[in-house]
């Protein structure tokens, strides 16, 4: 890599960062003329973990400063065409949701069309892929699996926004380590290497205000940055090699997507829908175990670092450490699913209630 190479990144990233980070104040100023407020309602189960209304149009800063940094790094294209009327259609949707909720169903709606834009117009189509020694053509189908996996990136980091920072920490690491795969990949200039760290400037620069306590939430609009994934994933699919952009991107969402798994059969199992709120994600989990919302953000943070080094190592054909870091997640999900409630009604140990059991006990004696 250069020192031009070097300068270009962090020019780019520096610059959408800056944006970000002074245009989050504005947008918490237009959220409360217009009235996008995340108020915590009891009505729902006391889902909601902060205490007092915060402004949500964190996503529409990202996707502004997306755009800020296009316009001055990025270039013109069919397929940058397609992304440009796809984000917009998903903020559109996340503006209107955050406003005056949507029903699960025309938010949907909302994210097929947007998909479908980038599938059909920008032709950024999945047609075949091999990994882990099979292979898949996906043939006449290769369409649709490529808007259900667009769709599937978009709800993976909308089911994640849930604490402060969470799904601007997630998206910044799934983009810091893409960058990482691309410089190694050699695909400087390259469309998906611009987006991603455009992606990154633009995500960094929302956590400093959306990192605990949080001043601004992306709100629904948090469907922007999935959305990007997902396009930075398919652009980045060269081949049907393990080591393109693709795989690794699963790997890095390997957290988040096992998150939503979870969620699916939680709400199969008790005959809830699929697109319902519940408070039994990972992030609940921990906090149910008496971390503070700081340390459970950082304990995710730490999970999600780790499938991104498992990701770096494939791609550099370094299997043991790899191997290594798989064996500790594999570890960490039986334990999860065994002695949590992320899939069936259970009562984790809370620490807090192990540390009462122990002042009984001494009091006893």
């Amino acid at each position: 890599m250069s020192n031009t190479e070097i300068i270009e990144i962090l020019k780019i990233t520096f610059v959408t960062l800056l944006f970000s980070t002074l245009i989050m104040p504005i947008m918490k100023k237009v959220a409360h003329h217009i009235g996008a407020i995340d108020v915590p309602r009891d009505c729902e189960g006391k889902r909601h973990i902060h205490k007092k209304p915060i402004p949500k149009l964190g996503g529409v800063g990202i996707f502004l400063s997306f755009l800020f940094g296009y316009m001055l790094f990025g270039g013109h294209s069919i397929k940058m065409n397609s992304i440009l009327i796809g984000s917009f259609i998903i903020i559109l949707t996340g503006i209107i949701d955050d406003i005056h909720d949507l029903r699960a169903s025309r938010k949907l709606l909302g994210q097929i069309i947007a998909a479908s834009v980038v599938v059909f117009y920008g032709n950024i189509v999945l047609n075949d892929i091999s990994a882990f020694g099979m292979y898949f053509d996906f043939g006449m189908f290769a369409y649709p699996i490529t808007v259900i996996f667009m769709v599937a990136c978009i709800n993976i980091i909308n089911l994640t926004d849930g604490l402060d920072g969470l799904s601007g920490g997630v998206t910044s690491i799934f983009y810091l380590t893409t960058g990482i795969i691309c410089a190694y990949q050699g695909r400087f200039g390259s469309l998906e290497m611009i987006l991603t760290f455009i992606m990154l400037g633009s995500t960094l620069g929302f956590l400093v205000h959306n990192f605990y306590p949080a001043k601004i939430f992306a709100g629904d609009c948090s469907m922007f940055m999935g959305f990007m994934i997902s396009i930075v994933a398919l652009l980045g699919f060269k081949g049907t090699a393990l080591t393109s952009l693709f795989v690794p991107s699963i790997i890095i969402l390997g957290l988040p997507i096992l998150d939503m798994i979870f969620a699916i059969i939680r709400r199969a199992l008790k005959g809830q829908p699929i697109f319902s709120a519940d408070k039994d994600h990972v992030h609940h989990q921990l906090l149910g175990m008496n971390f503070s919302q700081r340390k459970t953000v950082l304990i995710i943070y730490l999970i999600n670092i780790m499938f991104a080094l498992t990701s770096i190592f494939y791609v550099l054909k370094d299997p043991v450490p790899a191997r290594i870091f798989y064996i500790i997640l594999i570890v960490i999900l039986i334990w999860f699913v065994l002695y949590t409630n992320i899939i069936t009604e259970k009562k984790p140990p809370k620490i807090k209630d192990i540390k009462e059991k122990i002042k009984k006990k001494k009091v006893t004696n």
